[in-house]
């Protein structure tokens, strides 16, 4: 298997097409909230055993400039004020200046919510890619099941690990979960798939709707974190083991999982060059949409304005959280639709950079929480509770630099992240993914691809 990365499968399950090859259907129209796109067009042919693909710039830059995003999200969750409240949408610690409500807002408007989405569709991206090249390598459907349920198992181990040590918003576990749940239709046809999207984005959003009306009695109050490490460590062990439940039970992350199989499947970010007109209108319409559903939380963020309690609050957290799901689709489609347009010229410069940070995406993710726990956390220097929003976004922007500069390094010296290395051992032992499964052979017989089995087009 060439160059598989195992925080994220290999980018590129597909070779590309030779020239005057008739490019998939593009998008009939642009998917309002909440909806899965009309990916269609045939499924793209699949690698032969020997292949070795130079990899895809599409995945490898989106993943790069989601860990910015990522940062900037996450570091507000380490701040805290002195008067242990926290604002009412948003959660931010209350008392800040002028500038943070503007950053709050900004934050809330771009990032916030739409970091976790896009992440979730690129792993499912990641898992039917990973499915595809095993099965170009011959690995039956039990083997390839095997592999990624183990892949996944660990995925969850690395996550509560992380969540305790280090940062209780940790989400790899969640995805770990997820990429379990999938196993029951990872390999299904796109009808089933579809059935999945509209099945599970019901669940989540009646769920969803069901735990913010909980949640919204509690929001607006907060307290000190522990400075005691354990006691924090044991903290936030038990939160990411509720947070995991919660998002496995109502399927949060399911229905974009699959936008990222689907979209794996219709080639749209390993050929984005023969789909740049449609992912150029999602982009515009995800735009659209997240102006008209998410303005009204932004500007509650930032305390322009608060929506009355009830039916109305409630329906501008769901807007929130149902337009950063198509946000996040826009966010890769996005980046898809920059790389299709630098397809002719060369990585480099910061286009480079950030693909070695999409690259080690999990290394990435990882030393983002190395670097923020102990400067902001009560039990570290406690910078958290010094300093405002947006003093914190400036520390976000400074720390995915240093993954850039990290990331940059390993890939001029020819090496991996080392949690990439360590999820890649954990899944496939020390003989590699040739050993881990049991390859039939067949020197006649063509590789089966894992994308589902074709199904007849008017």
């Amino acid at each position: 298997m060439t160059a598989e990365r195992p925080d994220h499968a290999p980018t590129t399950p597909y070779p590309r097409p030779a020239s005057g090859a008739s490019p998939g259907a593009a998008l009939d129209a642009a998917p309002p909230p909440g909806t899965a796109p009309a990916l269609t067009g045939p499924p793209a042919p699949a690698l032969s055993a020997s292949s070795a693909p130079a990899r895809s710039l599409a995945p490898d830059l989106a993943r790069g400039m989601l860990l910015l995003f990522i940062a900037s999200a996450n570091v507000w969750g380490y701040l805290w004020s002195s008067a242990a409240e926290t604002s009412r949408y948003g959660l931010r610690p209350v008392g800040g200046s002028s500038l943070d409500l503007v950053v709050d807002g900004v934050v809330a408007f771009f990032v916030d919510d739409r970091s976790r989405p896009m992440f979730a569709i690129l792993y499912g991206f990641g898992l039917a890619t990973m499915a595809a090249r095993l099965a170009a390598r011959g690995a039956g459907r039990r083997d390839v099941r095997r592999v990624i349920a183990r892949r996944s198992r660990w995925l969850v181990v690395l996550g509560v690990a992380h969540a305790a040590l280090l940062f209780a918003g940790d989400i790899l576990a969640p995805y770990g979960v997820t990429g379990l749940i999938a196993l029951a239709f990872l390999q299904r046809s796109r009808t089933v798939l579809l059935w999945w999207f509209w099945g599970s984005s019901l669940v989540a959003t009646v769920g969803g709707a069901f735990v913010l009306t909980f949640l919204h009695s509690y929001w607006g109050t907060g307290e000190i974190p522990p400075s005691d490490y354990l006691a924090s460590a044991v903290e936030r062990l038990f939160g990411s083991l509720a947070i995991t439940t919660i998002a496995a039970v109502l399927l949060f992350f399911v229905p974009q999982v699959v936008l990222g199989i689907l979209l794996a499947r219709s080639g749209w970010l390993s050929r984005p060059w023969e789909h740049r007109q449609a992912l150029g209108r999602v982009v515009v319409v995800a735009l659209v949409v997240n102006l008209v559903g998410n303005l009204p939380f932004a500007l509650a963020v930032a305390q322009v304005w608060t929506p009355a309690d009830g039916a109305v609050g409630l329906t501008v957290e769901l807007a929130h959280y149902l337009s950063g799901v198509v946000m996040g689709l826009g966010y890769v489609c996005l980046f898809a639709w920059v790389a299709a347009v630098l397809r002719d010229g060369p990585r480099r410069g910061v286009v480079s950079a950030v693909a070695a940070v999409g690259e080690r995406s999990l290394t990435s993710y990882l030393l983002q929480s190395v670097m923020f726990a102990p400067l902001l956390s009560a039990w570290g220097l406690g910078l958290g509770g010094r300093i405002g929003t947006a003093q914190a976004a400036v520390l976000a922007i400074g720390v995915w630099l240093v993954t850039v500069l990290v990331a940059v390094a390993m890939h001029r010296a020819g090496r991996r992240g080392p949690f990439e290395v360590l999820l890649r051992r954990l899944t496939y032992g020390r003989g590699g993914s040739a050993a881990a499964v049991a390859v039939p052979h067949r020197p006649h017989a063509a590789p089966t691809p894992l994308a589902g089995p074709r199904e007849p087009r008017p």
